[in-house]
């Protein structure tokens, strides 16, 4: 099997030679020309029943397939050593669809562990789709285990304290019951939970896999079985991603390799700089033995508590001038901001993140010139 660099460049791009063409055409059709009646409606059951394309039928609707979106459904699979990958409007989306697939099923609880995504959080406690969830810690998976429990839920690294969670661990606590994990921080680069025994890996397309803030999407690389339903769902609620962000994502995964190694670099000597800080109290960022047994590197986010509270926390977020004020992450640039008060900001008020941490994405500028703005910004926090 080539190495995931050169599956990042290649995947999904199997037929390009044959069609005549150097990279993967855009197909923005929103229906298709029906060869017959009979084949057509054949093609239809096939398609919003979450089946693949068959031989003859043509693909009848942007909704139920697309041969744009599907390629990065391929390459993606390949790089999580997946079967099949299904992508979504947005990494919500995504989650939504596993969330409707597990309570059509008939198992509506769900087992998770804290933190994570403040999204993810916060669509799960509302209990919007018909859900139950036991938030538990990582040593009571199995004791939260129910004949109705169809997912356990967990991302490592977690969102926004890098915790680590070893998986072997948990998907033996969980037994039968699927475990779906959230490797947006880690990306198929850096982590695989496939390999780790989890059956539905999830992504938030929008941060590294897209790379440059472009572009919204979330993907769930699965079984045959999971994909098949997850698809099913999609032609249902019209989840389906455009095939414009599907294109700009595919080419995202070219580069995958050599952001997330770059950006782990400035990250790795942005946390040693932090942890000698006189206004750092904490820094988090990945490290133990599951950095180089379950991952093959601490990744390229870091968060760190700054002394002072919460009012020194946002005059620091608030007084950077090179590193961008902002949330979301993975992109070619440093972004910076306070999750308590953004993207945590829904979670419950015992399981919020420390008023005093603020959490970075590292990205690709010279790491020097990321230290001058933070060193600047925590400075100009404490006078």
């Amino acid at each position: 099997m080539s190495r995931l660099a050169t599956l990042a460049v290649h995947a999904g791009r199997d037929d390009l030679a044959g069609l005549g063409v150097h990279v993967p055409p855009i197909d923005l059709s929103t229906t298709n020309p029906v060869p017959s009646v009979e084949s057509g409606g054949a093609a239809y059951e096939a398609l919003a029943t979450g089946g693949l394309p068959p031989a003859e039928g043509g693909l009848i609707y942007q909704r139920l397939w697309n041969p744009t979106v599907a390629r990065f459904e391929d390459a993606l699979a390949v790089l999580e050593r997946a079967e099949q990958a299904v992508a979504f409007g947005s990494g919500m989306a995504a989650l939504t669809a596993c969330l409707i697939a597990t309570v059509n099923a008939g198992k509506p609880h769900i087992v998770a562990v804290r933190p994570l995504y403040g999204g993810s959080d916060h669509l799960l406690a509302t209990g919007m789709l018909g859900t139950e969830v036991s938030w538990v810690e990582p040593d009571g998976v199995a004791g939260a285990i129910r004949d109705t429990t169809g997912l356990v839920i967990v991302e490592t690294p977690a969102n926004p304290t890098l915790d680590l969670l070893d998986l072997r661990a948990v998907t033996a606590a969980a037994g039968d019951v699927p475990v779906l994990v959230d490797n947006t921080f880690a990306t198929p680069v850096l982590q695989r939970p496939v390999e780790h025994g989890a059956t539905l890996v999830l992504h938030s397309a929008t941060k590294y896999l897209g790379g440059h803030g472009d572009v919204i999407g979330g993907v769930v690389a699965a079984n045959e079985e999971w994909a098949t339903r997850l698809r099913g769902v999609r032609a249902i609620t019209g989840g389906l991603m455009h095939p414009l962000a599907a294109y700009l994502l595919h080419r995202g995964l070219q580069t995958l390799p050599v952001r997330v190694q770059q950006q782990q670099a400035n990250a790795i000597a942005l946390a040693e700089w932090l942890a000698g800080q006189q206004h750092v109290e904490r820094v988090y960022f990945p490290s133990g033995e599951l950095v180089g047994r379950q991952m093959s590197g601490p990744g390229a986010m870091v968060a760190f508590a700054v002394a002072g509270g919460y009012a020194a926390a946002a005059r620091t977020v608030e007084a950077v001038r090179l590193i961008t004020h902002a949330v979301s992450l993975g992109g070619v640039d440093s972004l910076i901001q306070h999750p308590a008060s953004l993207t945590h900001r829904p979670v419950a008020a015992h399981a919020k993140p420390d008023a005093a941490v603020v959490r970075m994405s590292v990205g690709l500028e010279h790491v020097d010139d990321l230290i001058a703005d933070l060193e600047y910004a925590l400075k100009e926090a404490h006078r």
